[in-house]
């Protein structure tokens, strides 16, 4: 008995599915690395320096803005509270890092203010938020 042979088809391997997969994991990858950085206070045009360091540890951010308006670690706050609500915040005891991010239109003579009030808290550390100037 003969039996009659089966045209052989040509195997293939269909990759599409593989690139839609590999498409997923990276536009995943991309999306969570945005979420990585981690913004310390509201958006202001920081000055430069060449000798800036960074801060480690918990701290609280005092943000002043080009149009004068004070934020206590995102939530607008007026200079008269600000002095209140910053020795509630900080751990009795210890230190706490106060971080000031002034914008760089921002008087001296407000930023002076605003660090006077926050030295007569006890246990607070100033700093002043500054971008790192490369230098060429």
């Amino acid at each position: 008995m003969h039996i009659p042979e089966e045209p052989e088809t040509p195997l293939s391997i269909n990759i599409v599915p593989m690139i839609d997969v590999i498409f997923a994991i990276l536009a995943f990858l991309i999306i969570s690395t945005l979420f990585l950085t981690r913004s310390q206070g509201l958006p202001v045009n920081l000055p430069q320096a060449t000798t800036a360091q960074t801060q480690d540890g918990e701290q609280i951010n005092v943000t002043m803005r080009a149009d004068g308006t004070i934020a206590l670690n995102r939530q607008p706050i007026s200079l008269d509270k600000i002095e209140f609500r910053v020795q509630q915040l900080v751990e009795t005891g210890g230190e706490t890092l106060v971080l000031i991010n002034a914008d760089s239109q921002v008087s001296h003579g407000k930023v002076v203010q605003i660090m006077d009030l926050l030295r007569q808290v006890e246990g607070v550390r100033l700093a002043i938020a500054v971008e790192p100037q490369t230098t060429k």
